[in-house]
């Protein structure tokens, strides 16, 4: 693991989720650009102090350093968005596989040389967009893919929060203040923390791609450098047309990610609030409610399932599905095993989504400084 040392938040989800299967083991990190609270986060997690290091460029050169039935097998990035490219980077060079938190990288320019350097190694690269992990969203887009809601018309995905309506990162609160600073976030706040995640929940479930759109991003708090609202109409590849929001000062939100996809047939309606429910509307029929790990589901959203109904999987479970399956395209690396398409352990968000969410972020922020004008995404 890189980063997610003492004070971080994601580092300890991470750790969690990928422990839920029992497939994967922490063995070495870097926690943090202070060596000294490396090692004693390292210390915090019961790890051989000589796998703990003082930085990840000492990370990978020394496990690379490791016989091959000792060395990691792949690197974990929860860093600030601007180390992600650089960590990456020296870890593929290294020749490890790396799961890195959203989004891929500080801007769109280091995306696409890391999607270069992703193709040109062939090792596998993953990104926690972890809202794609639960069991009734791979329903959605299983539904969406056999054509039972018809055509997309329409695809309204938000993402509110409220923790940021105040000027938080003045008091020094470890996330907000890096969230909000351009240096540590890249070009947008709001859009790139949790608009990025709206926007890629909307492409995997519809299995659309935004071709253009045009945005209005807002910093209301007096003195931030970075937006904490944005409004955003989507054109998709095919014809269908869609509203993304995202804030972070929308006072009494907690996390509350949500989608409505429009067909011709029909739609769906899921709230990441009460993620085990998702609403399926008909033009001629009542309206039905799927809940997860039941029998009328298909087999993704069965694979993404643990416990049985009413059992409630959430968050973490989510989270966990990315790295079980993560973890199992890399044991298929080992065994010399091609996997079948649509085999689970491929259904994880690859470099080429976070090529397209350092467009989508790029894109925001050039269209909402021309007036909302239409803005094509440059991928």
């Amino acid at each position: 693991m890189i980063g997610g040392g003492r004070g971080a938040f994601i580092g300890a989800v991470h750790r969690i989720a990928a422990n839920i299967d029992g497939q994967v083991e922490l063995v070495a990190g870097a926690f943090s650009a202070d060596p000294e609270k490396s090692k004693a986060s390292g210390a915090d997690l019961f790890l051989d102090p000589s796998r703990v290091y003082g930085s990840f460029e000492e990370l990978v050169k020394k496990e690379a350093a490791l016989p091959a039935d000792k060395r990691i097998d792949f690197v974990a990035i929860v860093t600030p968005n601007h180390v992600h490219f650089p960590a990456a980077k020296a870890a593929l060079q290294a020749g490890f596989h790396v799961l890195s938190d959203k989004p891929a990288t500080f801007d769109l320019a280091e995306a696409k040389e890391l999607a270069a350097l992703v193709k040109k190694t062939g090792l596998l690269y993953g990104l926690t967009h972890n809202y794609t992990g639960y069991p009734l969203v791979k329903e959605a887009r299983d539904m969406i893919a056999a054509g039972k809601l018809g055509k997309i018309r329409k695809v309204v995905v938000e993402y509110p929060q409220g923790w940021l309506a105040t000027k938080v990162e003045a008091s020094g609160q470890k996330q907000a203040s890096w969230r909000t600073d351009p240096k540590k976030s890249g070009a947008a706040g709001c859009i790139g923390d949790i608009g990025t995640h709206a926007e890629n929940l909307a492409e995997y479930i519809t299995g659309l791609q935004i071709s253009e759109l045009a945005a209005d991003i807002t910093a209301f708090v007096k003195g931030r450098k970075l937006d904490d609202d944005g409004n955003v109409l989507l054109r998709f590849k095919g014809g269908a047309k869609g509203v993304l929001h995202s804030s972070q000062i929308s006072v009494g939100e907690e996390n509350n990610l949500n989608i409505r996809v429009y067909g011709e047939k029909g739609g769906i309606e899921w709230h990441q609030n009460e993620p085990n429910t998702m609403l399926v509307k008909w033009i001629d029929q009542p309206m039905q409610v799927y809940r997860t790990a039941n029998g009328y589901l298909g087999k993704n959203a069965a694979a993404a399932t643990r416990t049985p109904p009413a059992h409630p999987e959430g968050y973490l479970e989510a989270f966990a599905n990315i790295y079980k399956n993560f973890a199992n395209a890399i044991r298929a690396r080992i065994d010399k095993k091609k996997l079948a398409k649509g085999d689970p352990a491929t259904d994880y968000p690859k470099i080429e989504d976070g090529v397209r969410g350092m467009a989508f972020i790029e894109a925001v922020v050039k269209s909402s400084k021309a007036n909302a004008a239409w803005t094509k995404l440059d991928v």
